[in-house]
């Protein structure tokens, strides 16, 4: 049998593990990259490579080994001047290599949005050393908040809330930053109400929208989410113009992940990744297709019925404590069991070879059929309450 299609997916993680069952399931060959063996995704692939992303000549021989017909990355740090390179040669890059670039970088990402696109943001400024981030801070005002321009699931990211906090925040952005550019975003701090993410969908037919999800952060990392989140007509309908001006600036076909921040009806746009989110693991049990069944088809080009959420739910992260490369997840019975009536739950452990302190290793997901996002929030957090990691060594 001929695949539909060959793609070469840079990042196995587990959001790349799902894209890869989404992908399989519509008969495409998956060539799996990351810079370890045994990556969640590559357990799953036809193919595997292990290389890092960052090194431009491994990336290159990768690509002209397999030839794919789609480049899908998965992570933020790669070398996204080769994927324009291969881009300019005729390969397709998921999006595109524009949109890589602009969103593998916050400062990129925020100046089509904010100086070319006019979107509500924070205030903020940039840095590359110490003393002119102090000077940034003391511009920008405290509180606030201090990103790397380059990371990935909240690593080093902070908030400073006194003046004697500039130079830890300092040490943890660059002891978090991913890739080689030592620089950070210092944004004002705002007090919203909430935060969602908004699953966007860019299509060849146009832009889709999943409804908003909900979230609550810890060390700048997700925690739980639930959808749909309770939002004004109005805010959704500013949230989705605003992700439909970003997206369509980019180019390029796939799902976007968009996050905003929320104060009253007011939506304030903070910052988008071009693929799938890690807070729309909650779509694998509340929506009809996936944000992963929706990153493939809208890559290949395939049709997408309407979006069908099957209720309120909500999802719930699994964490590790500790470094082991001997571990086993316990509990996983307990966890399915635990639902209440009217509630579903279900698990996804994520199949990592080794464990570190706060590194997400699986998520419990509830779908309240008879209730609310509440009662799904509620459900979730109980399911992971119940799973351990009994470490071995």
């Amino acid at each position: 049998m001929t695949a539909i299609a060959k793609i070469l997916l840079l990042g196995s993680g587990e959001l790349g593990r799902e894209f890869v069952i989404s992908a399989k399931r519509l008969g495409a060959h998956v060539i799996a990259c990351d810079s370890y063996a045994g990556a969640p995704a590559m357990q799953l692939a036809d193919e595997a490579e292990v290389f890092s992303m960052l090194d431009a000549e491994a990336l290159s021989k990768a690509i002209e080994k397999h030839r794919p017909d789609y480049i899908v990355p998965e992570i933020e740090a790669i070398r996204t001047e080769v994927l324009k390179d291969y881009e300019d040669k005729g390969f397709n890059v998921v999006p595109s290599a524009r949109a890589t670039i602009m969103t593998m970088n916050r400062d990129r990402i925020r100046e089509v949005a904010a100086a070319e696109l006019g979107l509500l943001t924070s205030k903020y400024l940039y840095a590359e050393t110490r003393d002119e981030m102090r000077k940034a801070v003391a511009e920008v005002g405290i509180p606030c908040v201090v990103k790397p321009v380059m990371s990935s699931s909240g690593k080093g990211q902070s908030t400073i809330r006194a003046a004697d906090g500039v130079d830890a925040a300092w040490d943890y952005a660059v002891a978090g930053m991913r890739g080689d550019r030592q620089r950070v975003i210092v944004e004002a701090f705002i007090p919203f109400d909430y935060e969602i993410t908004l699953l966007t969908v860019r299509t060849r037919d146009g832009v889709l929208f999943c409804d908003p999800i909900g979230h609550r952060q810890e060390r700048g990392d997700y925690q739980e989410s639930w959808q749909p989140a309770r939002m004004s007509e109005k805010a959704v309908a500013d949230a989705q113009a605003m992700a439909k001006a970003v997206v369509d600036n980019l180019g390029g076909y796939g799902l976007f992940g968009v996050e905003f921040f929320v104060v009253g009806d007011t939506v304030i746009f903070s910052e988008l990744s071009p693929r799938p989110h890690d807070t729309g693991m909650v779509t694998l049990i509340s929506q009809n297709l996936t944000e992963f069944d929706l990153h493939a088809r809208a890559i290949l080009g395939l049709p997408i019925p309407h979006i069908t959420q099957h209720g309120p739910s909500a999802s719930a992260v699994v964490l590790a404590s500790c470094e082991s490369a001997d571990f086993v997840v316990e509990g996983i019975a307990d966890a399915l069991a635990s639902a209440p009536e009217g509630v579903d739950v279900d698990v996804r452990i994520f199949n990592k070879p080794t464990t570190r302190p706060y590194r997400r290793m699986g998520v419990t997901l509830a779908l309240a059929k008879d209730g609310d996002t509440d009662a799904a929030r509620e459900t979730a957090r109980a399911a992971a309450a119940k799973l351990s990691i009994a470490y071995r060594d």
